[in-house]
């Protein structure tokens, strides 16, 4: 054991995260976590690294899919969390989904249970009285005193946007004579993994009532310091797209290709509602890409036209909450410390990072960097052809034509192949060999920090 202490603010995925590799490197950590003296307005309970927005890492392709071969690197490097997300996966055809309750009681017993690790929960007001190296990973829900601490040091005016949650609904109380189990295009090598989503069709008059409802419905209304905040453009609610075009949802969440509806002669749907298991008894079911801001009472009215889903119950409806980012390319040093303030380091969401993986993997980065400047080592920065590395490069890549907004990550952020190679290879095929090159790399990479 060192007798090097560091303080982490936030019990989220990045902050168990760099907690607890950290406490594997010898090092005592005060990790800081309000609830549930002060609770959020998305948070349910008081648990570590409680999963607020859908349950799902995303896919698990390593080969073409970036989010695959992120989760491949941070399984590589002993990822604490997505340690713990296998243990307690549920089937989502291609997909990491996680049993949401199981997986945050685990993270929360192992880590309070972790000699090295000392829990304080009290809301974190004054960041000067810290002097040790300390962690800033409180995400998209940080509380509105500490934002304005941040602001203060960072001398900065922009640290929000907004970001929706989906219903989830009781499987029991769907309509199975209109609803069927089926991944897209049979997707998956297990019967469960083929039959991973549950599907609600919609013909064409339906799709368009469906649209008219959801623009028609009654919507949150702002504060007034809310008004200015923007929306994460992934992230959207379904209400904004609706307003977008009559298409836009039927190209997006609602798009029904490699579905065949065994109800209706094995016919494609005009449009499609799909959702995928929240648990692992499979009794609970997220409405995938249903973000909403729209009241509770127009949510029931409105998702109930659904057809299959006239009677549902919902075991939480749809919400909206205030996201909190840093400008980290003006901000940060090249070991993701505040320039004017080295002991101040940020992990997660709050770096510009957008999805669950992302903000683990930069948990991971810092705790990484952490050790090496205590250690007195050189730190080596991941290889920008690998997925850790390419988001560590979107963090501090400087463009002063585009604002700096949040990214999850995607091929398009990985350094390109020498283009007499990738000229040759066609879209799918260039992907694997993205994949390729990022895994050797990655390997390389591990073997020349350790």
């Amino acid at each position: 054991m060192t007798s090097n202490k560091i303080n982490v603010i936030g019990a989220g995925l990045a902050g168990c995260e760099v907690a607890w590799q950290l406490s594997q490197k010898g090092y005592l950590v005060d990790l800081y976590e309000m609830r549930p003296e002060k609770m959020t307005a998305a948070h349910k309970t008081n648990k570590f690294a409680e999963l607020v927005c859908s349950n799902s890492f995303r896919s698990d392709d390593n080969e073409k899919n970036a989010v695959g071969q992120l989760k491949w690197e941070l399984r590589k490097a002993n990822s604490f969390i997505l340690e713990n997300a296998d243990l307690h996966s549920v089937p989502a055809g291609g997909a990491l989904a996680i049993d949401r309750e199981k997986f945050s009681s685990e993270i929360t017993e192992k880590i309070s249970s972790n000699p090295l690790i000392n829990v304080i929960n009290e809301e974190v007001l004054d960041l000067s009285k810290f002097k040790e190296p300390t962690v800033i990973s409180t995400g998209p829900l940080t509380s509105n005193r500490l934002s304005d601490q941040i602001i203060e040091i960072t001398k900065s005016n922009k640290l929000a946007f907004f970001d929706a949650i989906a219903p989830i609904v009781y499987l029991e109380s769907v309509n199975m004579n209109k609803a069927w189990f089926q991944s897209r295009y049979d997707k998956g090598n297990e019967e469960s993994d083929k039959k991973a989503y549950l599907n609600c069709p919609l013909n064409e008059i339906q799709y368009k009532e469906f649209i008219d409802d959801i623009i028609k419905a009654s919507k949150i209304d702002f504060k007034d310091w809310e008004k200015n905040t923007p929306y994460f453009q992934s992230c959207l609610p379904i209400e904004i797209m609706a307003e977008s075009g009559i298409e836009t949802l039927r190209f997006g969440p609602m798009k029904p290709v490699g579905l065949k509806n065994p109800h209706d002669n094995n016919n494609r749907p005009y449009a499609v509602v799909q959702l995928r298991p929240d648990n692992k008894e499979k009794t609970l079911y997220n409405m995938v890409g249903f973000q909403t801001k729209m009241k509770y009472g127009s949510q029931i009215d409105v998702f109930r036209k659904i057809p299959g889903l006239e009677n549902v119950q919902f075991a939480r409806l749809g919400g909206i909450h205030r996201n909190t980012f840093i400008n980290t390319p003006k901000l940060l040093s090249d070991e993701l410390s505040l320039k004017n303030q080295s002991n101040i380091y940020f992990a997660g969401q709050i770096t510009g990072v957008e999805g669950y993986v992302e903000s683990t993997a930069i948990g991971l980065l810092v705790a990484f960097f952490i050790d090496k400047k205590i250690s007195k080592k050189q730190y080596i920065p991941p290889p920008p052809t690998t997925a850790i590395g390419s988001l560590y490069h979107h963090l501090l890549f400087k463009n002063e034509f585009v604002d700096f907004q949040p990214m999850n990550v995607n091929f398009g952020l990985f350094k390109e192949l020498p283009k007499n190679n990738a000229r040759k290879l066609k879209k799918e095929m260039k992907k694997v060999a993205l994949t390729t090159k990022a895994k050797k790399d990655w390997c390389i990479w591990m073997s020349s920090i350790n």
